[in-house]
This record gives structure tokens, sequence and C-alpha cells, in this order.
């Protein structure tokens, strides 16, 4: 455990987290931008005003799933530095007690993000790990777990020591929490290839994490490039106007997920950019062994295979939209909605989230959000007239080949 850290424990009064979520947490700075950014040595960008706000898995979905109605406890480590304290207050504005569960290091830097986020396309990065680097498995606050049903963690690409001795510390976490009966999934972030993280053998982490892991929330670009390389390059090579995204064929992404639950995982949830979101479950006897949040209907959960596609709006970022869409699927799941209807849910915290710069001012609580949906929200075209693939006109998602109700 780390030298410093809050001794808080369940506060007396105060009901029992549901959703326990921890992992990577930073500072966001984001500059406000008036169009694309192209930068050139020597060249001076004006920008707006500055937005501050909390960043990384740990804020993104811990307080979307607050904003969502979702009883939560957040658990990321930071310095005792400025930047510390902004993101500890940030965190305890959203509610009183948010930031019990943080782990308080002296003389260790916060880690921090400055997010170059242009209207209508694709952020870009510069990020200092600060602490994140040094989150180790006895960082978790296993006492505070409670009775919590999901426990979700985001971004091991992004902590050292996450993916270190081919993810030793992350298979560690996942083994404990799942022997406590608690539901565990599990976020990515995509490495930055010219670093550690981008050298380290990423189908060996996964192959000794999964096993202990049952809903799996990555990208389909996180999961072709760590383990189809050589797809991902190819894919990558020819697309130098459009995102790799747009070119996947919907048999890699249901190979994708195959590959997934075969490495363990039960929920299987791949973010495909503004091509929606795509599901696949393994079967009843698998999704039994989930835990305390475990799917309320084995059946109608087991041996699907769906992809949804994004409601219509106006992006203005997508800082967090990923772990948005990962706080409504999984807030989906505690409220115990159908597969086509959790799916529904998270595209559509998604969407609300890329409608404003940062990752959280868009979020709305779920009755508002139930309340957009319900007359008729929209959807972006997703054509996949492909051959085993079927649209659910009632339902508004295709299902795939090897759905077991297609």
């Amino acid at each position: 455990m780390s030298d410093i850290e809050r001794d808080t424990d369940l506060i007396p009064g105060k009901s029992a987290a549901e959703a326990v979520v921890a992992g990577h947490i930073c500072l966001d700075v984001i500059p406000t931008l008036g169009g694309v950014v192209l930068f050139r040595p020597g060249q001076m960008v004006e920008a707006g005003p500055v937005i501050f706000s909390t960043g990384g898995a740990v804020s993104n979905t811990g307080l979307a799933l607050h904003k969502l109605g979702i009883s939560t406890r957040l658990m990321g480590k930071v310095g005792s530095d400025l930047f510390g304290q902004a993101i500890l207050q940030i965190v305890e504005s959203h509610g009183p007690g948010l930031s019990d569960g943080m782990v308080i290091v002296p003389g260790e830097s916060s880690s921090y993000s400055i997010i170059l986020s242009p209207p209508n396309a694709d952020r870009m990065f510069i990020h200092a790990p600060g602490c994140n680097a040094t989150f180790g498995a006895d960082d978790i606050r296993y006492d505070m777990l409670g009775s919590a049903r999901v426990f979700h963690f985001g971004y091991p690409p992004l902590m050292e020591r996450m993916y270190a001795n081919n993810g030793a510390e992350l298979a560690t976490i996942f083994q404990r929490v799942k022997a406590m009966g608690i539901t565990t999934s599990l976020d990515l972030s995509m490495p930055d290839p010219n670093s550690a993280a981008g050298n380290a053998d990423w189908h060996a982490i996964l192959d000794a994490t999964l096993q202990y892991v049952d809903i799996f929330l990555p990208s389909a670009e996180e999961i072709l490039w760590m383990l189809r390389r050589p797809i991902f390059d190819q894919i990558a090579t020819k697309s130098e106007t459009t995102w790799p995204l747009d070119q996947l064929e919907p048999e890699i992404i249901s190979e994708l997920g195959q590959a997934l639950l075969d490495m363990g995982a039960k929920i299987v949830g791949l973010k495909i950019g503004d091509r929606g979101l795509y599901l696949h479950t393994a079967g009843s006897e698998a999704l039994a062994q989930m835990g305390r949040g475990q799917v309320s209907d084995l059946t109608a959960w087991s041996d699907r295979e769906l992809w949804a596609p994004c409601f219509m709006t106006q992006v203005n970022g997508t800082t967090g939209s990923g772990d948005a869409t990962i706080a409504g699927f999984l807030m989906g799941l505690l409220q115990g909605m159908a597969p086509e209807d959790t799916l529904q849910a998270a595209c559509a915290v998604g969407a609300c989230s890329v409608e404003t710069l940062d990752a959280l001012s868009g979020i709305r609580s779920w009755p508002e959000t139930e309340a957009r949906i319900a007359p008729g929200w929209l959807r972006l075209p997703l054509a996949l007239d492909k051959a085993g693939w079927h649209w659910d006109t009632a339902q508004e998602v295709w299902l795939g080949p090897k759905d077991r109700l297609a």
C-alpha cells in the first residue's frame, strides 16, 4: 500500500457502492479550438478559454455512472501536488465522498493530459503518466469493495506496473476481486507504439487476465492492434484519410469477439467509433459464473452477437466518449436490462458525451437520457448487408451470424 492514503472505510450512513471504478486518473487540460489544428515548427495556434476536468477511466466512467444514478466508488492514485489537489477537488465537486477511495502519494507527480479536440475531428493527446505508472495491485482498496456488484478497471496500457512482467499485477487484481464474488470489467487504451507499453506482449497480458474478466469493453482498434497487428498495419497503411475502424469488415469484428471469448471473457463489447457498439456473449453456463453483477436473464444474454448503430448528434468533442459508452453499458447491466436495451443505453450515453468538449458535461441522468430516446432518436446509417447479418427493426440492432436468435 502507498505511504499515505485515505483511511476512510465505508462511510456510516452512506449506502454501499454498486460499482467500483479503478485504474487511471489524470487532469485533462482542454484548450478550446476553432478548427482543425496542423502543427508546424515555429507556428502559434490561437485558442479560446481552457477547460479543466478530470480524465482517465476512473473519472470518465466512474463519474458518468454516478451521474446516471449508480452509487459508485472511485479508486485512483494522485500525487500531493497542485494537479493532484485539482483532481480531488473536481471529483469531490460531483458528490461528497466520491474521492474517499483515492490514494494520495507525497513526492510523486499527478498525471495530466493536454487534449486537442477540434470540432468534427478525433482528439489528439499529450500525456504524462505521473503516479499512474506506480499503481499496483496493493493500491486497490479491497477493504472498501464491500458488497459492490461490479468492479471496473480502465487504461492499463497507460500504467507501467499493469503491463510489466506480462501483466502480473493486472491479473492479480482481477483474480483477487473475482474471488470476492464481484463481477469484473476491463477497458483498455491505445498504447503509444514507441513506448514500453507499445512493446509489451499484449496477447500474453490478455491471456493471463481475461480468465478473471467477466465484461471486456475495449475498442476494436485497440484489440486489432494488440492481437492482429498485420491486419491493423495493412488497414492503417491504406487509410491515409480515414480512420482504420472504417475499413474493418464485419468478419474481422466477429472473429475478434470470438477470440476474446475464447480467452476467457464472458461478455465482449467492442467500441467501433461512429460505427457503433458490437456485442458478443458466451453461453448461459459461463454467464452464470459472473458474480453479483451478473445479467438478470441468462437466456436473453447467452450466445448473442449484436451490433448497435450510434445515435445522430452534433459532435463537439470525443474526449471520454468510449468511457461514457462503457458507463451506459454497465448501468444497463446493473439495471437488469436486456442486451438490446443495454446496447441502446450505452450508445445513447456515448452520444450525449460527444456533444461537449469534456468527458462529463454532456452526460445526463438516466431518466433524462431515456426521455431523449423515447420519441425516436435517429441512428447513424450502418449497413451490414453481409451474409448472415439481419436487421431487427423493432430493436434497431443488427443480429450477427453467431447470434442465437438470428
